[in-house]
């Protein structure tokens, strides 16, 4: 498949261009400063700011999916919904957060802990997006990390839910960047979540 991800150069965007590459799959990533990743054949790097609408949907005509992997906060959804019509996008996965899942000791999970402000004000515009997609009409799916999301290891081991976040025996809610990219992948090739949320974690 020909895949666009937005925000290629961020510690899950750089692992997700990885996966895709390792897969076989052709790549375009997208940030505000291209070049920074390593050569390889199948990708091509080129400018895409969210802060430019017309100019990143003009650069997202002809992908058969649309990964985003930049903060909510850094573009309203009726923004990016409009960006995704005019280039005609057909399937659009997105990077969610821990933040606006359920805990499972009740509540959200934003709402259980001290969080940095910014940290708290992008988990509650997850939850904005989140009802902006389920009012669209597009083909999308959110896939959101576990609580701790940290650079680890490729295992292809993990466990897949909905809109709980995962916990393990131990307590400890968390998943790699490198284990996420490989869950997000599996669903662009087999679709099992189409037009919801789901969430990965040990």
């Amino acid at each position: 498949m020909k895949v666009a991800v937005i925000g290629a150069t961020g510690k899950v965007g750089s692992q997700l261009v990885a996966e895709l590459l390792r897969r076989g799959h052709v790549v375009t990533a997208l940030s505000r400063n291209p070049g920074q990743l390593s050569r390889r054949t199948g990708l091509t790097q080129v400018r895409g700011d969210v802060s430019d609408p017309a100019a990143l949907a003009k650069e997202l005509i002809g992908h058969d999916v649309v990964v985003r992997s930049v903060r909510f906060v850094d573009f309203v959804p009726d923004d990016m919904l409009a960006v995704l019509r005019a280039a005609k996008v057909e399937r659009y996965i997105s990077v969610g957060g821990a933040g606006s899942l359920r805990h499972p000791d009740g509540g959200l999970v934003y709402e259980r802990g001290k969080m940095p402000e910014p940290v708290l004000v992008n988990s509650r515009m997850g939850g904005v997006w989140l009802e902006s997609l389920r009012e669209s009409d597009l083909d999308w799916t959110m896939l959101c990390p576990g609580i701790r999301f940290f650079d680890g290891q490729r295992t292809g081991r993990f466990r897949l839910g909905t809109d709980e976040a995962i916990v393990a025996e131990d307590g400890t809610s968390s998943i790699s960047y490198q284990d996420f990219a490989v869950a997000l992948v599996d669903e662009l090739e087999s679709p099992r979540h189409r037009r919801t949320r789901f969430c990965v974690g040990y």
